[in-house]
């Protein structure tokens, strides 16, 4: 589970950069064909990495909920509850000796 979930971020970064690099040619295109100014070609590839990053930001914490949501369903501990697990564990342990 946790593979298909990376395998989908590294899918998804990947296409930002080649999504990224079609804009920029696009832009560097209409520039040449004089109908955008490179001022104007530089602030619409800024402006679509800006709301890239934010829709990757997004996504990141959509995905967070799903797989805490799921974990939670499957009645499996997150990685803060095996280690207050551990932690009491150790006291105890602790208290024994």
């Amino acid at each position: 589970m946790l593979d298909f979930i990376r395998k989908m971020t590294l899918a998804g970064a990947g296409l930002a950069i080649v999504t990224t690099e079609k804009i920029q040619e696009f832009a560097d295109e209409l520039v040449k064909k004089g109908e955008m100014t490179e001022k104007e070609a530089r602030e619409a590839v800024n402006e679509y990495v800006e709301k890239s990053k934010q829709a990757k930001k997004d996504l990141e914490g959509k995905m967070e909920q799903w797989v805490t949501g799921f974990l939670n369903r499957m009645n499996i501990p997150t990685r803060k509850e095996l280690d207050e697990i551990k932690e009491r564990l150790a006291r105890l342990e602790k208290a024994g000796e």
